[in-house]
Parts: C-alpha cells; sequence; structure tokens
C-alpha cells in the first residue's frame, strides 16, 4: 500500500507518505502559505521514495476542523489530486489526528483535543483509544465557548490528558471544569499527517470517497470561507 497523506488545517503545515508500512513526514510551523509548502513536501516525498504520483494507491487529507482557509487549501489540493490520478480519498478528522499523535507521544488512554477557533470558541472533540492503538471519538465533534462544551463521562480512575492550540488560549476556563480530571495538557501539538496517514491505513474500505465527494468539515455551517484554488 502506497498512501500520500496531508493535513493543513493548523499553523501545523505537513505531508506523509507510507510505503508498506512505513512512514516518513515533512512538517512545518507555518502561519500562511500552505498550499506552497504542501506541494514542494510532497514532490520531496515522492523523490525520495522514488515514485510518481501514479503509482500512489490511496489518498487521505485532514478534512477539518480548523482554520478555514487551510481546511480548504488541503481539501482543493488532495481533490485535484485525486482527480488528476483517479485516486479515492479518505477523509480523517484533524481532530483525530491530534488526539493520535499525543496518543503516540503521551499513551493516554482519554484525550481532549481543542483547536482555537477564534472569536473565543473552540474546535472541540474527547477520545478514547481502542485496543487498536487508535483514536476513537466519544459523542461528536463541538465547536463553542470553553465554558459551553459538553464533556463525556469516563471510567473512575482515568484522567484526561488535554491537546491542541485551544489548551493555550483557553487553559483557564477548560481547568476549571476539569479540576482533578485533568492529568495535563500540551497546547503546543498540532493535528500531523503522519496520523493522519496511520489513521487512514487503519480505517475501513468504506471509508474511502471518490474525489468528488470529498468534503471539508467547518462545524461553523454558517460561515463561507474564502475560495481557495490550487495548481497542480
Amino acid at each position: 500500500m502506497r498512501l500520500l497523506a496531508i493535513e493543513s488545517c493548523t499553523e501545523g503545515c505537513s505531508a506523509a507518505l507510507a510505503v508498506d508500512g512505513e512512514v516518513i513526514e515533512r512538517f512545518e510551523l507555518l502561519p500562511r502559505g500552505h498550499a506552497e509548502h504542501l506541494l514542494k513536501m510532497i514532490d520531496a516525498l515522492l523523490a525520495e521514495a522514488q515514485l510518481l504520483p501514479s503509482q500512489l494507491d490511496q489518498l487521505a487529507w485532514g478534512r477539518g476542523p480548523g482554520s478555514f482557509t487551510g481546511v480548504r487549501i488541503g481539501t482543493a489540493l488532495m481533490q485535484g489530486l485525486a482527480f488528476a490520478i483517479d485516486r479515492p480519498l479518505i477523509p480523517i478528522s484533524s481532530l483525530a489526528a491530534l488526539a493520535h499523535g499525543a496518543w503516540r507521544q503521551q499513551q493516554a488512554p482519554a484525550l481532549l483535543a481543542a483547536i482555537d477557533a477564534r472569536m473565543g470558541e473552540l474546535y472541540w472533540g474527547a477520545y478514547r483509544i481502542e485496543s487498536t492503538g487508535h483514536a476513537s471519538l466519544m459523542g461528536v465533534e463541538q465547536v463553542a465557548a470553553a465554558r459551553a462544551l459538553q464533556l463525556p463521562s469516563i471510567a473512575p480512575g482515568v484522567r484526561w490528558v488535554g491537546v491542541g492550540s485551544g489548551w493555550g488560549v483557553a487553559a483557564e476556563p477548560l481547568q476549571q471544569r476539569l479540576g482533578s480530571a485533568l492529568q495535563h495538557a500540551f497546547a503546543d501539538r498540532y493535528p500531523r499527517a503522519y496520523d493522519v496517514a496511520l489513521l487512514a491505513l487503519a480505517s475501513d474500505a468504506t471509508a474511502a470517497l471518490p474525489a468528488a465527494q470529498a468534503r471539508p468539515v467547518y462545524l461553523r455551517d454558517q460561515v463561507v470561507a474564502p475560495a481557495v484554488s490550487v495548481t497542480l
């Protein structure tokens, strides 16, 4: 299996290539210019693996939520590539990728992924780690102020680990709500293409979509993101 994945929904811009279970990644923190850098990252990864785009089996991308422009850029880029090489696309939640990355690094069984959504709100998802080692969403993804977020219950003795930029902008209200149920929070973590690739590889075969059906997820349905075009 040869799978290309990208993640562009936050300042963390990354691309990853999985070939027969081995994953290589390019990652940078960028305030802007994701489209240009992603194309360079993809070219570098394919060159390192000595592959042509037409030799890829599948594509995956972080479908949001996150920065409106970043979500649009990632979707447009991978949709264009999928059309060009006639391959399916696997959408992966950017919050799930964030939680999965935290589990890889911290081995925490219960994770609260939060991305700064601006306007005093957070993109939010609560995850538990299954026996397979992959993040499973508890409830639904949300966008809300920290004090209005819905928190699922967890097993006695289990404590939450927070991860993502939302823990930097709303640390105080989140810590007040969780109290001793919060073990630790890591605000300097970002969704990464490495985890998008791993989650895509572990996904059910029905998760793959034709390019025409690829859709970004904003959570704020009433907000229209600017149009973005990416030339491949």
